[in-house]
């Protein structure tokens, strides 16, 4: 599984860099994120551009969000 930590980048870098990964995933494989606050903006973009996320909260107060497309 591919992954990418973009924990303690400014902003707008983890958006950036995360939409530059997204093309790389193969339709069954899923993108492992690792990001220090929850990207409410990512979600619209993911959603319109055809890609599931399911994002958990990790005890440390980060977050791992899992994406794959769904088209």
């Amino acid at each position: 599984m591919p992954e990418l930590d973009v924990r303690g980048l400014p902003p707008p870098e983890p958006f950036e860099n995360i939409i530059r990964a997204l093309p790389a995933i193969s339709g069954n494989e899923t993108l492992q994120v690792l990001i220090h606050r929850e990207p409410y903006p990512l979600y619209e973009m993911l959603r319109d551009a055809g890609y599931a996320w399911q994002t958990t909260a990790l005890a440390d107060g980060d977050f791992k969000i899992l994406i794959t497309r769904t088209a």
